[in-house]
């Protein structure tokens, strides 16, 4: 499939199936498309930052693209840069470690 065709896959997805993001004044962007090894990187940022569930979200995206999308393999799920970048809590590399954490499954 075409890297335009992985990225309208993906922000289809992602509004469909996490709408969490934007309804809470989040937002997403796909930042980038490697079609040879099916690797997308999907960026959020406003809202989600200092969000309590945001490394859950990031998680989620992580591990239900691939299984959802058959064309892509990996996603990767950054902060936003620039003027609408996402200032996360510091703790988010620590909470997504957490054992809490491990069998969460949010409602998307």
């Amino acid at each position: 499939m075409s890297a335009e065709g992985l990225e309208r896959q993906t922000r289809s997805y992602l509004s469909n199936n996490v709408p969490q993001i934007q309804e809470h004044g989040g937002f997403f962007e796909v930042q980038d498309v490697d079609e040879e090894a099916g690797e997308v990187t999907v960026a959020i940022g406003g809202a989600c930052s200092g969000c309590g569930i945001a490394p859950m979200t990031m998680k989620a995206i992580r591990h239900r693209l691939p299984e959802e999308l058959e064309d892509i393999s990996k996603v990767n799920v950054v902060r936003a840069g620039g003027p609408r970048a996402a200032v996360m809590p510091t703790k988010t590399e620590e909470m997504e470690e957490m054992d809490e954490y491990e069998d969460y499954s949010p409602p998307f």
